[in-house]
Order: C-alpha cells, then sequence, then structure tokens
C-alpha cells in the first residue's frame, strides 16, 4: 500500500476542528462512515464515499454543509434523498490502492441568547484500501468429495490455494477470473468454509455442504503378477458434474501397483482404469471420504 500524508495546511484545518470539538462542552461526534471497509476496483475508477450525520444541536436551516477532506484536497459533499446520508464520488488515480479523507460538518446552531453560533464537527481518519481481488460465488453450494468446484472473482493468480476448513483442496488456475478445485477426503453431511489463500493473505469464498458419496469398486480385490496389468471400474451414485469427479486413490505400500489418476466424466456414473503390478507384496488403495478400501496382492 501506498503511503498518503496530507499536506500540512490539511493537519491544521483539521487541529482547528478537533479544538471546535472541545469546546462543544462532551458532545459526542455524530458523523457515521457507511463506506465499505475495502473498496472493489472498477474500470471508472470510481468511489462512493458514503457518511450520515445526526445533528447533536440545533441546525439553523440551510446552514449544514458537509465537506470530505480527501487526499488532501477539500469537497462539498451530496445530500441524498435519504435524510442525513451524504456522499462523494472520489476519481482514483491509476494504480492507487487506498483512499484517506475525513469529513466535516459546519453549521450553525442558536445559544441560549438566540444567537447564530458556527460550529463544527469532524470524523476520524480513514485509510480505506481499494482491492482488486474479490469472489463473486462459487459455481455450487454443495456436492460429493472429489467434485469439481468453480470459483468466480477477479484478481485469482497460479499461486492461489484452496482449503475446506483448513483442509488443502486440488485447486486449478483457470484466469484471473476463475478457479476450480476438487472436493477434498473430508466428512461428508457438514457445512465448509471454502477460503481462497495466497502470499498475501486469505479470502472467504463462501460455504460448501459435502455431501455423503457412495463409491464402489470391481473387482472388490485385486491379486496380480509384477508387471501384470487388470481393469478396476469405479461407479459413484450420480453423474458426475461438469468439470469431472475425482476419485482420489492412495495406496498404503509404495510401489506395490501403478495406475493413473481416476476422474469420472462429466456426466458419466463410472471409469475404468488400468492398473498394473509393480514392487510384490501386499496393501490397500484406499478412496478418499468414502471408507472404500480395495486389497491389492503383487506376487512376483
Amino acid at each position: 500500500m501506498q503511503n498518503i500524508r496530507l499536506p500540512h495546511a490539511s493537519r491544521i484545518l483539521q487541529a482547528a476542528a478537533a479544538l471546535g470539538l472541545l469546546l462543544l462542552a462532551g458532545c459526542a461526534s455524530t458523523l457515521t462512515n457507511l463506506t465499505p471497509n475495502a473498496l472493489t476496483a472498477n474500470p471508472s475508477q470510481l468511489y462512493t464515499i458514503t457518511y450520515r450525520y445526526a445533528p447533536h444541536d440545533d441546525v439553523v436551516p440551510g446552514s449544514l454543509k458537509l465537506r470530505i477532506i480527501i487526499e488532501g484536497g477539500g469537497h462539498e459533499m451530496t445530500p441524498t434523498a435519504v435524510e442525513g446520508i451524504y456522499t462523494y464520488d472520489y476519481a482514483a488515480a491509476p494504480g492507487q490502492t487506498v483512499v484517506s479523507y475525513y469529513v466535516l460538518a459546519d453549521y450553525l446552531s442558536r445559544n441560549r441568547s438566540g444567537a447564530n453560533v458556527a460550529l463544527e464537527d469532524y470524523s476520524p481518519l480513514q485509510h480505506t484500501p481499494i482491492s482488486d481481488r474479490y469472489v463473486l460465488e462459487l459455481e455450487a453450494n454443495r456436492g460429493p468429495v472429489g467434485a469439481a468446484v468453480g470459483v468466480l472473482g477477479r484478481g485469482f493468480t497460479p499461486e492461489d490455494a484452496i482449503f475446506l476448513d483448513g483442509t488443502p483442496a486440488r485447486t486449478v488456475y483457470g484466469s484471473p477470473n476463475a478457479l476450480s478445485f476438487f472436493v477434498p477426503g473430508v466428512k461428508g453431511d457438514r457445512n465448509y468454509s471454502v477460503q481462497i489463500t495466497n502470499r498475501k493473505g486469505t479470502t472467504v469464498a463462501g460455504t460448501f455442504r459435502v455431501d455423503p458419496s457412495t463409491i464402489t469398486a470391481s473387482p472388490p480385490a485385486l491379486t496380480l503378477r509384477r508387471g501384470e496389468t487388470q481393469v478396476l471400474a469405479f461407479t459413484v451414485p450420480t453423474p458426475a458434474s461438469a468439470g469431472n469427479q475425482l476419485i482420489d486413490v492412495t495406496c498404503d505400500s509404495q510401489d506395490l501397483v501403478i495406475m493413473p489418476e481416476v476422474f469420472v466424466p462429466a456426466g458419466a456414473t463410472s471409469i475404468s482404469v488400468e492398473v498394473r503390478g509393480g514392487a510384490p507384496g501386499s496393501g490397500t488403495l484406499a478412496v478418499a471420504g468414502t471408507g472404500l478400501s480395495i486389497p491389492v496382492t503383487v506376487t512376483p
């Protein structure tokens, strides 16, 4: 982020406003910032600053003016159709990543003797970031383990990694506006927070419900010689969604078998893969998130 320093004259103006408040015998500030905590980047580079003002004194009609001091310059804010709400459209400079501003409310109020007294309220100094990275939506909000889920937004990079409540998911970078992930082998029948993380921080993309799923394999066990190939078929209960469905198969015995990654094509309910015998021994093929296990024996 770039550091914005207000000019000396503006700092004097802010100090004068603070002194004016001290003379109000403890009256509380009535300026409320309604601007989002982060501004979303847009092609026009125009950003609306919004404040609500509720005077704590009797204001002489027609005397109230709200001014925003933004990046060192003063501008009058525009009253909206909603009473007490004021806005200002700020044109950011190219590449600007933060906006610094505060608001002054100038008005006249009648004192006990009936004379008009000039008063002023002011808001705290704000530093609001302009973000070019955000998430619009998940393309689906529920699915089984292995389902491919798209994420739409802006500012994505190949460094992004997606997690479901801290469990890493296989993440696929599509473009600055699209990511996708395969639901990892977590417990079904519950909701998970989807988080997109890179070295700059973490963004919450939404909530995803993982549904229970039953996957079957045929044959239920494999016995093969070293170098021999057998076909292993997997079946899922419902057709795979767009992007294919990952069946995450792992073996507890290293080099026992050689097999490709298993993806059920979109719209299909089954897939067959070739499993080749490797080093002689025995072990188990396990499908993440399902409880399915396939005993394997490889003979010399």
